[in-house]
Parts: structure tokens; sequence; C-alpha cells
């Protein structure tokens, strides 16, 4: 109970503010390095978003507020418990990645777009297992996590984020779900063995019928033959 607890805790926590600290300063003259964008608010609004290379600013009036990175950004989701719809309590953890696609929105749209959009995929994967059983959770993994991206994209569009790809990582099953679903393989197995095993013997059976008739047609049409012979013979 005291670990739910501490989870349930961990869950409702508010957002961490961003850290200003390591701001660049601003000296008139900046160099804005690639896959960078710059925002700009001149004596407390926004100015507007240097672009990649020699910038020119007034100082004191204008300062850098937020650097944002262009590049695509990797995310660990945490590992969460969720139900499927045969009520079945499932730990998953998975892998998110990330784009800025406007520096805007996620300056000011959001107060910190990667805890969002991780809080946001949680709720959401825990959403899309609530509608799935057990067995087609591990079946239709791929239809998931596009069914996430989907969710995400819906929601950070205002954020100014766009989710490029989210993978499971892992998928824990309770002991006693996996003992059930491994008998259950078992048994399926042996299923499989004991109607192969019944599918030879009926063939064997089939063949060994067929070559007796067979042997017996010859024998007849053979007696047959020798009856004629005789009949022209005496003849």
């Amino acid at each position: 109970q005291r670990s739910q607890q501490l989870k349930h805790s961990a869950w409702l926590a508010p957002a961490p503010h961003r850290l200003n600290s390591g701001l660049p300063v601003n000296i008139g003259v900046l160099f804005v390095p690639q896959q960078e964008a710059w925002v700009v608010e001149r004596m407390g609004k926004f100015h507007r978003i240097l672009e990649p290379g020699l910038n020119f600013l007034i100082p004191l009036l204008d300062r850098i507020r937020y650097v944002q990175s262009l590049k695509e950004i990797v995310i660990n989701v945490p590992e969460q418990s969720a139900v499927t719809l045969d009520n079945v309590t499932l730990q998953i953890d998975g892998v998110l990645y990330l784009r800025v696609m406007d520096p805007y929105k996620a300056s000011y749209g959001v107060e910190d777009p990667e805890y969002a959009v991780t809080q946001l995929a949680q709720t959401t994967m825990r959403s899309e297992l609530g509608k799935l059983s057990l067995d087609r959770v591990f079946r239709e993994r791929e239809s998931l996590n596009a069914n996430i991206v989907d969710a995400i994209n819906q929601a950070s569009d205002c954020w100014g984020i766009r989710c490029l790809r989210y993978e499971i990582k892992d998928i824990h099953v309770p002991p006693r779900v996996k003992e059930s679903m491994q008998m259950q393989v078992e048994a399926e197995r042996r299923k499989r063995a004991t109607v192969l095993e019944s599918e030879g013997t009926r063939e064997s059976a089939i063949n060994v019928a067929e070559g007796k008739k067979q042997a017996q047609i010859l024998a007849s049409e053979a007696e047959k033959a020798e009856q004629i012979n005789k009949a022209a013979g005496s003849a």
C-alpha cells in the first residue's frame, strides 16, 4: 500500500519548472548553433525567434527567454500499470521520439513540453490497453503504437511538438497469468500433436485398405482372364 501511495503521488506531482540559468546572455552579437531556435523577448514580450547563424540584438532591452532544440528528442516513458479488457494488470514501459516543430508554441503553449507529452503518453497507453484483451495486446503491438502516436499528436499540436514514433519496450505479465499462458501453449501443442498423430493413423489405415482393394481387384481380374483362356482353349 505504501508503494502504491508513492506511485500515485508521483503521478499527481506538478510539472517541474524550467531552469533559465543556462540561457545565453545578450551581448548584442550572437551566433545561434545549427538545429536550435532561440526565443527572444523585448521588454518582457515576445519579439522574434533567432535563426541559426549571426544575429544582432539590443542589449538590456532584448532577452533570450527560451532555447529550443530542433533535433529529435528521445524520452523514456517510465514503467506503469495498465488493466486490459479482460482485467489483467500489466506493467509496461516505452520510448517516445519527439521533435519541436514550432518553437513559439513549445515555449508559450505549455510549461514543460517533454513532461506534458510523457504524461499524455502514459494516460493514452492506459486508455488504449483498456480496449484490448491480453492476447490482442501481444498480437497488435504495432497498431497499439500507431494509435498512441495519433492520440499524442492530436493533443500536442497546440504545444508545437510532434510525436514521430512510440515503441513499447517491455510488457511484464503477472506470474500467475504467465503460468496459465504457458499451460495454454503446452495444451495447444499437445492438441496439435494428437491431431497430427490421428491424421497419420488415418492415412495409414486408408493406404492399407486401398492396397487390399487393389490386390483383390487384380486377383479377380487374373482369375477372370484365366477362365476366359480356359474356355477359349476348350472351344
